[in-house]
This record gives structure tokens, sequence and C-alpha cells, in this order.
């Protein structure tokens, strides 16, 4: 099992509609249940579990169906031995299946953005009228 391959193949299983669509229904259904506060809620644990169960589970059925002989176990040793390798939003993506606080960060992320309470890059952007200057080509 060549590391790249495996990296390549959840590259392209993660944005099939598939995959997203199950992420995309199952943050819907629990983002709500999350909360910016030092304390975690006991709500948590049986939705981090649910997801990993649910979204983990899918990629591994994924992998299995395109890569023989793939295992799972094997591929996470190697993930921690190669991670500086990876890309950064895949290796995000498969930290909230084994990190809870990655986990948690998704969704406040995700609610955040429902709630209209995302980045504001809006004081950031710099508008300046540009001057049309002609030359005379005579």
């Amino acid at each position: 099992m060549a590391f790249d391959a495996v990296i390549d193949c959840i590259a392209g299983i993660i944005v099939e509609e598939d995959f997203e669509q199950l992420e995309q229904s199952f943050m819907e259904k629990h983002y709500l249940e999350f909360d910016d506060s030092d304390e975690n809620k006991l709500s948590y644990t049986p939705i981090f579990n649910e997801y990993v169960n649910l979204l983990e589970k899918h990629l591994e059925r994924q992998l299995m169906q395109r890569i023989p002989g793939f295992n799972m176990n094997t591929f996470q040793e190697l993930l921690m031995q190669h991670k500086e390798e990876v890309p950064d939003d895949i290796f995000d993506m498969l930290l909230t299946f084994t990190d809870f606080m990655a986990f948690k960060e998704k969704f406040l992320e995700y609610r955040a953005a429902k709630e209209g309470r995302g980045l504001d890059t809006s004081e950031m952007l710099v508008v300046t009228p540009c001057r049309l200057q002609t030359r005379r080509l005579c």
C-alpha cells in the first residue's frame, strides 16, 4: 500500500457527493448542540462516536474497494509517520476522527458560519479607484 496513493484516494473520496452529503447532513443535524465553552457537554460523546462511525467507516469502505489489501490501522500508523507530507485539509479532516477537540472545533466553525459569525474579511479589503491613462500613439 503506497502512502501517496491512499492520500490521493482520500482526496478524491472526500470531494465526492456521497461523502459531502453524509458530512453535511450530520453536521446540520447536530451543530446546534455545540457551543464555544471550555466545558464539554456529555452529549458530545455520542455525537462524536456517531460521526466517527458514520464518516470514518464510509471512508474506510471506499478505500477498501479502491485499494486491494487496504488496512485502516496500518494507514493510521503510516499517517503519524508521514503527517508532514499530507495536505492540511486532508490531515485536518482525518484528525476529526481521532481528536475530539478537532471534531468540536469543526462543529463550532460550522455553527459560526451558519449563524453568520464567520471571519469578517470586509475590513481587510481596500478598494482604490484606478485611473485610466491613455497614450497617444501618433
